[in-house]
């Protein structure tokens, strides 16, 4: 989708052209499902979050600037959403669900072996989320699932981006800590968010959700 057509569909969907509104959430609602599953743990309320999250996409389109970017504007509405979410709940208990259907699938099927090791980073990942405070997971999924700069966080999230690389450091660290209860290692310090940011890195979690 170029960025002329993405504009004529904004255009017209603020007009109330209900098949150019059709047309972005049909482009949008892959990223915002993937952002409330990996928020939110819950192939259920993942999904309600993403109808909510684009019902008031389209009550408050009136409120969009153009000179934003589109995604950026659509997943802080799923953000906030979710992040509320999170504060309601009375208690945290989330469920280890198989990893979902539109991720990467490879060619082959992987072996026994390597499905246990897959199931086993997938869950400690899950792991790693459940436990951070909401704005702490959501940095942490923008910056290591979406792989956005500081800028692009600081737009999604509507803050700044010295706010951004402040709260991402205090994340690794609570991040570090918790890996160094479950490996048992004594790694403080730099070293210990260095250690984190290396479980977290990309190819680390490329694979994982």
């Amino acid at each position: 989708m170029g960025a002329d057509q993405e504009s004529l569909w904004v255009a017209q969907a603020r007009q109330g052209n209900q098949e150019a509104f059709a047309k972005l959430v049909e482009a949008y609602q892959v990223p915002v499902y993937n952002l409330a599953y990996r928020m939110l743990g819950s192939t259920a309320e993942a999904e309600d979050a993403t109808q909510e999250t684009f019902l008031r996409v389209y009550t408050r389109f009136d409120t969009y600037d153009p000179t934003r970017k589109l995604s950026s504007w659509i997943l802080s509405i799923a953000s906030h959403h979710c992040v509320d979410r999170l504060r309601r709940r009375r208690e945290s208990t989330v469920s280890m669900e198989e990893i979902m259907a539109w991720r990467w699938v490879p060619d082959e099927r992987p072996r026994p072996e390597e499905r246990v090791v897959t199931r086993e980073k997938s869950r400690e990942m899950r792991r790693i989320l459940d436990a951070l405070p909401a704005q702490y997971r959501l940095v942490i999924v923008l910056r290591y699932w979406y792989d956005m700069s500081y800028e692009e966080i600081a737009d999604v999230t509507e803050s700044t981006v010295s706010a951004v690389k402040s709260r991402l450091h205090r994340a690794r660290q609570v991040v570090a800590s918790m890996l160094e209860t479950e490996d048992g290692s004594d790694i403080r310090g730099d070293a210990a968010g260095e250690s984190a940011e290396r479980r977290l890195s990309p190819s680390a979690v490329s694979h994982s959700f």
